[in-house]
């Protein structure tokens, strides 16, 4: 194998709806929420973890594969490839040479080579910090939501979870690596999972609503294809 290539996307992420990726604290603050988002420990301002990018966006592309009834439910591995053949087979070598294979591959016989794509964590983009600075515009919210009693028509257990604001603007950069002059497929299919994630949510509670992004990159012959990629083998 020969790196013949390394492809990188930069551009910017920008918030649809409100967003929360959480920090995962366990403990409780007075007059604090019970469910904060990410932030970076010196400025206390939001990101976006490139892991949670990376998850998400093989997450969806094993969904589209139809490989999760072989897996289970579990991440695709070097021996989910057993067994497949045609589109199914491709895809599953697709995935494995894009985001790499666990550790529970270890000693499997591989011409897949390692892990292909970075991608970088997503600071808040400078311009916009600076519009929020001089319009007064706040990071956060903090959206409240309860369950509703079906026959008593009353509202229960009560929670507040914090979420970045709609229309806040993250910094993003990912790069693809290329070990063979034949894997431009590979960056078509990275492409695909990016237009997935768009069509989908990022970080928790996508289907209420939370986490809708659009991608706005800095090559604009990029964002032209983007606005018109169908990731769907049928078109869709």
């Amino acid at each position: 194998m020969k790196l013949t290539d390394i492809k990188e996307i930069k551009g910017r992420i920008i918030l649809k709806s409100g967003l929360h990726i959480g920090a995962g604290d366990t403990e409780m603050h007075i007059g604090g929420t019970d469910n904060p988002v990410l932030k970076h420990p010196h400025t206390q301002e939001p990101y976006i973890p490139g892991s949670s990018l990376k998850g998400k966006v093989r997450s969806l592309l094993e969904m589209e594969s139809g490989l999760m009834a072989a897996t289970k439910g579990e991440p695709v591995q070097v021996k989910t490839l057993k067994g497949l053949t045609g589109e199914q087979e491709a895809k599953c070598r697709k995935i494995l040479k894009i985001f790499g294979s666990s550790g529970a591959d270890a000693g499997e016989m591989t011409d897949l080579g390692p892990t292909r794509v970075s991608f970088a964590d997503c600071p808040m983009n400078a311009s916009w910090k600076e519009n929020a600075r001089k319009n007064r515009w706040d990071y956060f919210e903090v959206k409240s939501e309860n369950s509703i009693n079906r026959i008593e028509g009353t509202a229960r257990n009560p929670r507040f979870t914090e979420r970045v604001v709609e229309g806040a603007e993250f910094d993003f950069a990912v790069t693809l690596k290329l070990l063979d002059e034949k894997e431009s497929d590979l960056f078509e299919y990275l492409l695909d999972g990016l237009k997935l994630l768009e069509m989908d949510a990022l970080g928790g509670s996508g289907s209420r609503g939370y986490g809708r992004i659009a991608f706005q990159f800095e090559d604009e012959n990029l964002n032209q294809k983007f606005k018109t990629r169908k990731p769907f083998s049928n078109g869709g």
